[in-house]
């Protein structure tokens, strides 16, 4: 394709989209190399946030702006295709509308490309920030795209999601889960489904359903901490229920550990009682699952351990 061609094909690219006039050699034929340095960007359309991780570590959280419904922002695994100090914009309405760099200008001090016309940059409307309110775009404030900006590569992977349930582990290991409302109209959510999202991580007795209910009726996108879940570790084997620590207390998933360590185990319902060959104790019905407290399971299972880090639990048989 020669350059006048070309030029005439980013142009035409300008007119449709709104997006920065691009330098000649930013073509679509240029192959885009993959960074491996454990550097990502991923970003999640219905919590308007975007993570960058590095070296597989989220190190940063900044809010965004993103496509409105009438103009969705495509999910997909990306890659970063370019990067723009000071862009150029074109009007998508008036192609004689041209905007250089400054305070006027739509998107910003910086373009990161990402497919076609679609990228992250920053915008005169700091505003908008939060909302649904691009062509399909990832708007960012300007400090917090220029930060980004110095920090990823051309070939960055980048991955754009729309998921309401967001659960991970707060800072002091508490697993939070939010919601968040269904701008685009593409995800109904049920109780069931995120109890699946807490399963993962081991913390979904812990939570009740009218609660879980509740904040599906909200979608408010605000925090709700559940407790501490571990790794369960019995005789060196970890099985696939958690340890969850709440309000101080530790709880133990009774029938499944007696079922791992072989052990016979019956539950008297009425009194609440377990007991094995060694001895009994109490347990916590949580969600018709039954737990028994840390400080009981050396009297029951004849094993000894506890906690062994922040995220696991280890007990031995003796």
């Amino acid at each position: 394709m020669g350059i006048k061609k070309l030029v005439g094909v980013i142009a035409l690219a300008s007119m449709i989209s709104g997006t920065p006039a691009m330098a000649a050699e930013n073509t679509a034929e240029e192959i885009i190399p993959m960074v491996n340095d454990g550097t990502r960007i991923v970003i999640n359309l219905a919590s308007r946030g975007l993570y960058l991780l590095e070296k597989g570590v989220k190190t940063a959280l900044y809010p965004i702006a993103c496509g409105k419904p009438s103009t969705k922002t495509p999910v997909g695994y990306y890659k970063i295709s370019e990067k723009t100090v000071n862009p150029i914009w074109v009007d998508p309405h008036d192609s004689s509308n041209v905007v250089y760099s400054g305070e006027d200008n739509p998107l910003g001090y910086r373009w990161i490309g990402l497919k076609g016309y679609y990228g992250i940059h920053g915008t005169n409307n700091p505003a908008s920030i939060g909302t649904y309110a691009s062509l399909g775009c990832i708007r960012m404030f300007e400090a917090d795209v220029e930060a980004l900006y110095d920090k990823v590569a051309v070939g960055t992977p980048v991955d754009v999601f729309y998921n309401r349930v967001v659960v991970e582990k707060s800072p002091e290991d508490t697993v939070v889960y939010y919601i968040y409302p269904d701008a685009y109209g593409i995800q109904p959510l049920n109780v069931e489904q995120v109890n699946e999202w807490l399963r993962g991580y081991g913390v979904q007795c812990f939570e009740s359903d009218a609660d879980i209910a509740e904040k599906i009726n909200a979608s408010d996108g605000q925090p709700t901490y559940i407790a501490k879940s571990y790794n369960l570790i019995l005789n060196g084997q970890t099985i696939d229920w958690k340890a969850v620590e709440q309000d101080g207390i530790f709880y133990l998933p009774v029938l499944q550990m007696a079922d791992a360590l072989g052990q016979p185990i019956y539950y008297e319902r009425e009194t609440s009682i377990v007991r094995t060959g060694y001895g009994m104790a109490s347990v916590n019905t949580f969600k018709n699952v039954l737990y028994i407290n840390a400080d009981d399971v050396e009297v029951l299972f004849h094993i000894r351990g506890g906690k062994q880090d922040n995220i696991s639990m280890k007990y031995d048989s003796y």
